[in-house]
């Protein structure tokens, strides 16, 4: 879709959670395109509902791993290629869930606050080199996570559009947006 409003892109698996992979992906990126301007993290996986006295510890570790240490390492990553620039944009993705606490949730809470928290340190370790880092966090977006989690529990979703202010999910387009801004 992209090249055929003649734009340019590519495809590059990786998966965030892995150091070799992220570091891959960033150097390709370069390699490419000469630079790495501006990067979107926004990598995320949930289980549940489940309560944490029954919450399975390799979801938790998936979890983690994914939604936190993945957003991690790709600035980790990103931020010398933008160094060597002189500037860059970072925008990573947490969820409400990382400002409240959500019942069922517990590690992807978890990891949704912690992105807030490296993202707020980011931003102040590097504001001065000319690298902005931003967090955005969304409501319940119609995505295919939201699909599998309502196909496990049907109710779920009637919960989930119950709490949002707008009174429907957010669409991945609405997040681009706000991501672009």
């Amino acid at each position: 879709m992209i090249r055929k409003m003649g734009g340019n892109a590519v495809f590059i698996q990786c998966d965030v959670s892995r150091v070799a992979e992220v570091k891959a992906v960033v150097d390709k990126i370069v390699e490419i395109y000469g630079r790495l301007d501006y990067a979107f993290n926004n990598a995320g996986i949930q289980v549940g509902p489940i309560p944490i006295v029954d919450y399975p510890e390799e979801s938790l570790n998936k979890i983690i791993g994914v939604n936190l240490i993945g957003v991690w390492l790709c600035m980790k990553y990103e931020i010398p290629k933008m160094l060597k620039q002189g500037k860059g944009s970072i925008v990573n993705t947490s969820s409400t869930a990382g400002l409240v606490g959500i019942p069922g949730a517990s590690a992807y809470a978890a990891a949704k606050h912690g992105v807030i928290g490296i993202t707020r340190t980011v931003a102040l370790e590097y504001a001065k080199a000319g690298i902005r880092a931003n967090v955005i966090c969304p409501g319940v977006i119609d995505t295919p996570l939201v699909s599998r989690l309502g196909a496990d529990t049907p109710d779920l979703i009637k919960i989930f559009v119950a709490i949002q202010p707008i009174g429907r999910f957010g669409m991945p387009e609405e997040v681009a947006e706000a991501v672009v801004w």
